[in-house]
């Protein structure tokens, strides 16, 4: 029956059915929770990483991935649903597969693509009739169109008829256990329309809402407009605070009293600045796409600039309140609580504690951290450890400096201590 179907149908047919395996590349916080809807929507799923380590700790039922425990990895693996290779060659048994790898900036902040042309090559070697390739990973307008498709089509398959291509942009929120994979609505846009219908079909048993546009290009910039709306709103309120600091109001109190009014406003809060993978690197590829194309991104530009320097502004908050006890930055005693780049999760990438750390220590400091998350971390190529949150830590540090707000830690210690804080989330009590 099915060889009177056209490719795109069969592969829905099969969706439809359960009936075919989907590879999903790169494992990591956005490839696993993937994976893992996938198994459980009814999928085999073939999980290839090029991190052997990843692999055999798959292999060997244990997560990497905060959001994915153990028991969900060993429910997932049960009747190898979910298996896991290293090697490459296995894609060509996947019916669809989704790509989701790095993309990080180059130190001149241009778009790092290799690790996408690295899985599009993969790929390329076992393209075959009526297969579904997927890009998840964040990137500039264009890429699926101008980097993948050539290179697929390179083989002698036709787009659109015997092999479908389609951009679908990942919204993980790590450390969210309201918004996940499965409900938060996932836009498809595919090169075709034949495309973007079998990836619809394909992601419909896994995704609770799919949301369909007219091309890859859209769903590339959909992704970045969501990233670059939440850089520019915190660069704002950054400067705000800065502004407030000099004027010597509260900032909080001015964007609290702001947030009652119920249209026209949208409450986005201060702090150390931007980490996390996304938010300070994702409008960086619009920003060089449009270089490119002689325009300037301003709005873009100028956000990075502030969000970049809200780390010299609390280190200078530092050494204003070491000052007022008549210390000097050089040789003081800094205690950092929380380096992770959000509450409640482990992950240190583009952390703005880092950079506070860096600077503290250019100027003499001698810094150590506290962190529930991160219980020891590669600084520069120093071993550093979590120190514990005690009343003599407190009290033997110059000054203590609140960069990430965790809900497990005792800040009423913090406050109870009376050390001098410096507090970039606005946690502690305040008089």
């Amino acid at each position: 029956m099915e060889t009177n179907l056209s490719h795109a149908d069969a592969l829905i047919s099969k969706a439809e059915n359960r009936d075919l395996l989907f590879g999903v590349i790169g494992l990591g916080y956005v490839g696993l929770p993937l994976a893992i809807e996938l198994a459980k929507a009814g999928y085999r799923v073939l999980g290839y990483d090029v991190n052997p380590a990843v692999v055999s700790g798959l292999t060997q039922g244990r997560s990497h991935v905060e959001d994915i425990s153990d028991e969900e990895l060993a429910e997932a693996r049960k009747g190898d649903r979910f298996t896991t290779t290293a090697d490459a060659s296995r894609l060509a048994e996947a019916d669809a597969i989704s790509i989701c790898v790095p993309t990080p900036l180059s130190k001149f902040k241009d778009p790092d693509v290799s690790y996408i042309v690295a899985a599009t090559e993969d790929v390329k070697k076992s393209l075959r009739v009526g297969q579904a390739i997927i890009l998840e990973s964040t990137t500039y307008p264009g890429t699926t169109r101008e980097i993948m498709l050539p290179a697929l089509e390179s083989t002698g398959l036709k787009v659109g008829r015997e092999f479908f291509l389609a951009f679908s942009p990942e919204r993980v929120d790590p450390g969210n256990t309201v918004w996940t994979t499965r409900n938060t609505p996932k836009v498809v846009g595919g090169i075709t329309a034949s495309c973007t219908r079998v990836v619809e079909a394909l992601y419909q048993p896994a995704i609770e809402h799919i949301v369909p546009v007219s091309s890859t290009e859209t769903a590339e910039l959909v992704k970045l407009l969501e990233n670059t709306f939440r850089s520019v709103n915190i660069g704002l309120v950054n400067e705000m605070a800065i502004v407030c600091d000099k004027l010597g109001v509260d900032a909080w109190e001015v964007i609290e009293a702001a947030a009652t009014k119920p249209f026209g406003f949208m409450k986005f809060l201060p702090g150390p600045g931007l980490g996390g993978h996304c938010i300070p690197i994702d409008p960086h590829y619009l920003a060089w796409k449009m270089r490119g194309l002689n325009y300037k991104t301003r709005f873009i530009d100028l956000a990075g600039e502030v969000n970049t320097e809200m780390p010299v502004f609390w280190v200078r908050k530092v050494a204003d309140a070491l000052d007022k006890n008549g210390k000097a930055m050089n040789g003081a005693r800094i205690l950092v609580l929380g380096v992770a780049y959000k509450r409640d999760v482990g992950d240190v990438r583009e952390s703005p504690a880092l950079d506070i750390m860096r600077l503290l220590e250019s100027q003499g400091a001698l810094v150590q951290y506290h962190d529930p998350f991160v219980d020891a971390l590669d600084h520069d190529g120093r071993l550093l450890k979590s120190q514990p949150l005690t009343v003599e830590a407190l009290k033997s540090a110059d000054c203590v400096i609140l960069v990430t707000d965790h809900s497990s830690v005792d800040y009423a210690l913090v406050a109870e201590a009376g050390c001098s804080v410096v507090d970039t989330r606005n946690v502690l009590p305040r008089s």
